[in-house]
């Protein structure tokens, strides 16, 4: 069977596969630094033993706190040929998060650029600039003897719910390696790239957005073009210089794009598709996305605790002659992917019947092994039947396009990143001339919704928006 179309059980062997089958070509591409397929796989069983040595075990967890970096990205896959679960933490996260995050997933090791050296850690600490490349080198490329499965977790990627409290969700290898043969034996090109084609990762490593892209390439042998992060201007010279092929965004992300001075002129010829999601896009940003870039559009929708997406919006859905006739279904989330199963359900959390708004349920070989010690969570999130529950409010309308409601659990999307009320309110309300506060979410343009404050003064006070700000 072609790679193409095969099964990998896990990442580690997909890595092996590809370096075998096309050893020299380009795997990772982070500015002037390229790596091929072989050094690639070479340097995920270095890191393997490497963490061998510093008495990492198998089922044991290590950290990166960083933004994206080819050498974050061989770390992921060296802790996966370990067998040892990776938590990428997102940078932008206050410190009192990351260490609660740190003391919460039990890390043995954290891997950690030179710029966020406040985290507080007590066990060995590597760093990124100073000292990986040198430790990486230094091990031995000799086999791995652990023995990895594909139910073997993977990945924590923290996510919160109202409470504010960040909970692990643990993915495991089959989670994300089970969807692309599907995709490929049902046509679903947008969700799987050929070998060789290129994707810009520019989306934050800490979410399944940016691991996912990773992983998603190392799966299908595509080269990966990594970003620190977004910057509209460099993903535009990047699309020109190496004709890079696939492309996912959030919405936010998308109109500072097409905002640029350069994307008038830009060349987008190259562009296959652009996937997007992670928060409401406008339907007049749409337009305008599909009108200037002249490629495939797919909205994807998932969740972290499902390894991102399980619905998509297909191409023929966004085409030009489509959008006014259909906006009720361009608006939608699209419909379930093959192997996953939606249902809305009530207050009963029994299933309703198409058209009725419930929240929103999935079911299939893509949801989480559960959240990281947290069992009254995972009896809340798991139900009777195998479904998970969302926290979502939907719709399923009887084409079965799914149509997102709102959101159950009280949080804020803006420019993809989720903004948690609870933990606002509790920055703010210190402030000693604030008497009560409450954080809501209102739509805007850019950023698909922003945070607002509602706030009470304390009697006597002259309080203003700069004091709050």
């Amino acid at each position: 069977m072609p790679d193409t179309e095969r099964y990998f059980p896990t990442y580690g062997e997909a890595l092996a596969a590809h370096a075998a089958a096309r050893p020299d070509q380009p795997a990772i591409r982070f500015g002037d630094r390229v790596t091929s397929y072989s050094d690639y796989d070479r340097r995920a069983t270095q890191i393997a033993n490497g963490l061998a040595a510093l008495g990492v075990k198998p089922g044991d967890r290590i950290a990166y706190f960083g933004k994206n970096s080819d050498l974050a990205v061989e770390l992921m896959l060296g802790a996966a040929r370990a067998g040892v679960v990776f938590i990428p933490i997102i940078w932008r996260l206050a410190p009192a998060e990351v260490d609660f995050i740190m003391a919460d997933s039990g890390a043995a090791v954290l891997f950690r650029e030179d710029v966020f050296e406040g985290v507080t850690f007590d066990g060995p600490i590597v760093s990124m600039e100073r000292e990986f490349a040198a430790w990486r080198d230094a091990q031995p490329d000799t086999p791995v003897a652990m023995a990895v499965g594909p139910h073997d977790a993977l990945l924590q990627l923290y996510t919160s719910g109202t409470t504010g409290l960040p909970k692990g969700v643990v993915l495991s290898h089959h989670n994300g390696t089970h969807l692309r043969p599907l995709m490929r034996e049902h046509g679903i090109y947008w969700y799987c790239a050929e070998p060789g084609d290129s994707v810009i990762l520019a989306m934050p490593y800490g979410h399944i957005a940016g691991v996912g892209t990773a992983l998603g390439a190392v799966l299908g042998g595509q080269e990966l073009i990594v970003h620190r992060e977004f910057d509209p201007a460099l993903l535009i010279e990047d699309v020109e210089r190496h004709r890079v092929k696939w492309l996912f965004l959030v919405p936010a992300a998308i109109r500072l794009l097409l905002a640029h001075p350069a994307a008038e002129r830009a060349d987008f010829s190259s562009v296959k598709g652009l996937t997007y999601g992670a928060s409401p896009i406008p339907l007049e940003l749409l337009k305008q996305g599909v009108e200037r870039l002249g490629c495939d559009f797919a909205q994807l929708y998932g969740l972290t605790e499902t390894f991102g997406t399980v619905v998509s919006l297909p191409p023929a859905d966004h085409r030009a002659e489509n959008i006014v006739d259909r906006e009720h279904v361009m608006k939608s989330a699209g419909k379930a992917l093959p192997g996953t199963e939606l249902a809305i359900l009530g207050d009963d959390l029994q299933p309703l019947p198409p058209g009725a708004v419930g929240e929103v349920a999935i079911r299939g070989d893509s949801v989480m092994l559960g959240y990281w010690n947290r069992p009254e969570e995972n009896a809340k999130a798991m139900v009777a039947g195998g479904w998970f529950r969302t926290g979502d409010a939907g719709i399923l309308d009887e084409a079965g396009y799914l149509h997102i409601q709102d959101r159950i659990k009280d949080m804020i999307i803006s420019g993809g990143e989720n903004v948690y009320p609870a933990e606002v309110e509790s920055a703010v309300f210190g402030h000693p001339d604030i008497a009560d506060i409450a954080i809501i979410g209102v739509p805007d343009e850019a950023w698909g919704e922003a945070v607002k404050a509602v706030i009470v003064r304390r009697p006597g006070s002259d309080l203003d928006e700069a004091g709050v700000i």
